[in-house]
């Protein structure tokens, strides 16, 4: 990835790519972070944030998917963002757990300096490189974690071609999502540290990204490529503490700046239940029609595909490809 000099601008969780309207020089994949990007107020204006409109005329998918890999779920995510960039698939929301729990790295994030592989070889967890950037997650199982993905364009959203915008769309339905279940989240409107990006992604709110009494619940990332984009995120249902300490020796008390749901509710949520209120929360707080349906045969071929020949190789994880 290094030769092929990308470029990112970091919208901490986990991070905001555009392929077509480069900021600045993506780092390699070894060593730095890219810069900070449109969460710094000067650089990118908030143009669209107020213009959210009710899209009661676009039909959105609401895909449920087995747990599987992080090689498979990245796939995924992209071929759903293929189809809808190319006009080949709906705008789709997408709810999905990990097996095994699996540490994703972002996109130009170095990987040997800040994740411990070792501890995730015994531990039996997963490395996979997402197609965003970022800091690294620790995707756990279904009982402490639900990862959710957006795939659409800005149309589909009724917003306009604005990183911000998008990211304070899906926020607001988070947010009502979490808040329907008992937990009183609040969207962070400005990203409140500047800096070094930190290794684990918890570790730092990122512009509206969701926050519980002050520490961080859903780490989100998006990559745009025109008016499409992908987002996916992490909302923490529960944390294994001692492993993510394990596995990021380098964040010093990872955990200090995570809320949970168990936390905030007294009680770890069905990861079913939650699936339910958030995709509810869609509907409710932006009018969309979302119909239950799976992957086409040929999306799933191609994730399949994608999973094995770009995902799966250790020269995408490492940075070289």
């Amino acid at each position: 990835m290094c030769a092929k000099q990308k470029h990112a601008a970091d919208c901490d969780g986990w991070e905001a790519q555009k392929e077509d309207h480069d900021l600045w020089p993506r780092p390699c994949a070894r060593g730095r972070h890219a810069r900070e990007g449109p969460d710094t107020p000067h650089d990118r204006p908030d143009h669209g944030l107020d213009a959210v409109v009710r899209v009661a005329d676009v039909r959105w998918r609401l895909l449920v998917t087995e747990p599987t890999d992080g090689a498979g779920n990245m796939a995924i995510d992209e071929v759903l963002w293929r189809g809808r960039r190319g006009g080949t698939a709906p705008p789709t929301l997408r709810f999905y757990a990990w097996a095994p729990p699996t540490v994703s790295l972002g996109y130009g994030q170095a990987l040997e300096r800040e994740v411990d592989r070792g501890v995730c070889r015994v531990l039996g967890v997963g490395v996979v490189r997402r197609p965003t950037g970022g800091s690294a997650i620790y995707h756990d199982g279904p009982e402490r974690e639900l990862t959710y993905s957006v795939a659409a364009t800005n149309d589909d959203l009724g917003v306009s071609v604005d990183l911000l915008a998008s990211y304070r769309w899906i926020a607001r339905a988070l947010a009502r999502g979490l808040q329907t279940l008992g937990a009183p989240v609040e969207i962070v409107e400005r990203r409140r540290e500047y800096g070094p990006v930190p290794a684990f992604c918890f570790a730092r709110t990122g512009t509206y990204e969701l926050e519980l009494d002050g520490r961080k619940i859903v780490g989100s990332a998006q990559r745009r490529h025109g008016k499409s984009f992908l987002q996916h995120g992490s909302i923490l249902l529960g944390i294994d503490a001692p492993r993510v300490a394990a596995i990021f020796p380098e964040t010093v008390d990872p955990i200090a700046s995570v809320a949970t749901l168990e936390q905030a509710l007294g009680h770890r949520p069905d990861w079913d239940a939650c699936v339910t209120a958030i995709a509810a929360a869609f509907e409710t707080e932006h009018g969309i029609d979302l119909r239950p349906g799976g992957l086409t045969e040929e999306e799933a071929m191609a994730a399949e595909t994608l999973a094995r020949e770009k995902y799966a190789p250790e020269a995408w994880l490492a940075g070289l490809a």
